[in-house]
């Protein structure tokens, strides 16, 4: 049943305006008005699209983001705890409302990833859809391509897919810092890799030791450290790694908690940043500006990777209808 605003407001025996506040997430109607309203539009699978006011490109009126959480991954309950999440969903959500959209946002367990989505889909709430994809793997992604319509997948990237993914160029990003680190001379260099398995990270791997191999440059097994890519505080053993051989010159870390980390504790052994050690990190986060020195890091631009996400999602909705 393809449903208008007016048969919207028959069923849910209200007034169209009603539908139009619901829609835009606005108050002036109650909270059980609300509920009858998104009652009929769950029921019936309802995606509206917008007009801008030029009359020239239209917006999605809902958008969803879908969140798999897995336990020992970046994205746990408490992801939005880390500046970059929460940066990105924050940019989502405001891109969203300047075109009088509404975010949804559905939090899923990877271990139950399946059941939940098909329980989502017969509760028809699986419109237009962004997957924050960053701990998932290829199985994963490809059960959500074929299970939701119109999908796409953030801060993720398996090039054996046939899918829609919008993320950072991580290979250009760690071939970049790669080539500029033997531009300026260094020879002894060191990497600081997550000791959890993130396809971001091996493209930002896969980048900088391309660009070690052209300047015919090893990483010495003995500076090659694995490290957790979300704690705070550094652990004991994290900096023995380190600590036990012979320093490199400088030491690229897979994100910027990883190097934060790295450069507190690495100050409290009385090392001096960047004399004994320099570190380079990724993701430019704010409190990289807050450590002493501070970090030297990667920028990603977020808005463009929210704004081209978008974009996507909008292209596939259009297409299909």
């Amino acid at each position: 049943m393809t449903l208008k605003m007016e048969d919207i407001a028959r069923l849910a025996h209200v007034s169209r305006s009603s539908v139009s506040i619901a829609l835009n997430n606005k108050p002036g109607i109650s909270q059980e008005k609300r509920e009858k309203i998104f009652e009929v539009i769950n029921k019936y699978g309802y995606q509206p699209l917008r007009k801008s006011k030029k009359g020239l490109n239209r917006h999605l009126a809902e958008i969803n983001l879908l969140v798999v959480n897995k336990t020992s991954g970046l994205i746990n309950e408490n992801y939005r705890s880390l500046p970059f999440f929460d940066n990105l969903i924050s940019a989502l959500s405001k891109r969203v409302s300047s075109f009088g959209g509404t975010l949804k946002i559905n939090s899923l367990q990877l271990d139950e990833l399946k059941e939940d989505v098909i329980s989502l889909d017969k509760k028809k709430q699986l419109g237009p859809t962004l997957v924050l994809g960053t701990d998932l793997n290829s199985e994963d992604v490809i059960f959500l391509n074929k299970s939701i319509k119109n999908v796409v997948f953030v801060d993720t990237y398996f090039p054996q897919i046939a899918a829609n993914f919008v993320t950072m160029d991580n290979y250009q990003g760690g071939y970049m810092v790669g080539k500029e680190l033997t531009k300026r001379g260094f020879t002894r260099i060191g990497y600081a890799a997550s000791n959890q398995w993130i396809s971001n990270f091996q493209e930002r791997q896969r980048g900088f030791y391309d660009a070690l191999k052209e300047a015919k440059i090893n990483v010495d097994p003995a500076n090659f450290y694995t490290i957790s890519p979300t704690k705070i505080l550094p652990e004991k053993d994290e900096l023995t790694q380190i600590l036990r051989a012979k320093l490199p010159e400088v030491l690229f870390c897979e994100d910027d908690y990883i190097a934060i980390r790295l450069i507190k504790g690495l100050l409290k052994e009385k090392l001096s940043i960047p004399e004994d050690l320099s570190i380079v990190g990724f993701d430019d986060i704010y409190a990289g500006t807050l450590v002493t020195p501070e970090l030297t890091t990667v920028h990603v631009q977020i808005d463009q990777i929210v704004d081209q996400a978008i974009l996507q999602l909008q292209n596939q909705v259009f297409q299909n209808n």
